[in-house]
């Protein structure tokens, strides 16, 4: 078991690698991966449809996975959580777990530029092995709501830019 159990988070657009960056990590002792758009996918398949579909059945996802993420934390197992770390809200609510844990965290922050992640975007779609096959026009609706995470927030954050 690693001395302090931490939880990482991801931050980056539609198609940065947070995804892959969340395997990587997964790969410490004693360390487990919670997948958003696993849960989604399996608990509403085609039902989510819309970004409005989305933030219906994350919200209660969330309300489920919260708890049991800061039990897991606090149980001394690290947790990669593959939930997008890009408003305001989604951050306070994973820095609602970090607060109930009293967990060491990271926050990834994958900084790419939007062609790089609509290049890869392309290319997922294209090989067709993900969840779901966002279009660019999606992928500009989203990033619209993308807000960096900024200091204020307190998180222990790494930037990663490729």
């Amino acid at each position: 078991m690693p001395a302090q159990p931490k939880l990482h988070l991801v931050c980056g657009k539609i198609a940065a690698g947070k995804s892959t960056l969340c395997e990587e990590l997964t790969r410490e002792p004693a360390t487990v991966l919670l997948r958003e758009d696993d849960w989604l996918s399996t608990l509403w398949p085609g039902e989510v449809a819309s970004l409005e579909d989305y933030a219906r059945c994350s919200a209660r996802l969330r309300a489920v996975i919260g708890p049991h993420v800061a039990e897991l934390l606090r149980a001394g197992i690290s947790v990669v959580l593959d939930f997008p770390a890009n408003t305001l809200p989604a951050r306070a609510w994973m820095r609602s777990i970090i607060d109930e844990a009293g967990a060491a965290h990271t926050l990834h922050w994958l900084d790419l530029d939007d062609e790089t992640c609509k290049a890869r975007l392309r290319q997922r779609n294209a090989a067709g092995e993900h969840a779901y096959a966002a279009s660019e026009a999606e992928f500009d609706l989203f990033t619209r709501y993308f807000v960096p995470p900024g200091p204020e927030e307190g998180f222990d954050v790494v930037v990663r830019r490729e």
